[in-house]
């Protein structure tokens, strides 16, 4: 379903319209679309992210390789200067 939608800019939107749309060539309608699905995919990206983390860190054997691998890692560490 196509829709219409106006949008009152400001200074900062209209600039970052303007690198959009020069960057391509294209429209500012077209410039906007890409613009919308760039954001939405990186929401999508940064939600899945979030999701796999919180998984990880709920998930006991991670956690106990996690744990033995930061031992082993401290094990061979330099000591720090003083």
């Amino acid at each position: 379903m196509a829709r219409s939608l106006h949008v009152r800019l400001d200074e900062g939107s209209a600039a970052a319209l303007d690198v959009v749309r020069n960057a391509s060539g294209i429209t500012d309608s077209e410039a906007v679309r890409t613009a919308l699905r760039e954001a939405a995919a990186r929401r999508r990206r940064r939600s899945a992210l979030r999701e796999e983390v919180a998984r990880l860190a709920a998930d006991p054997e991670d956690t106990k390789e996690r744990r033995a691998v930061m031992a082993d890692m401290d094990a061979i560490a330099a000591d720090w200067p003083e």
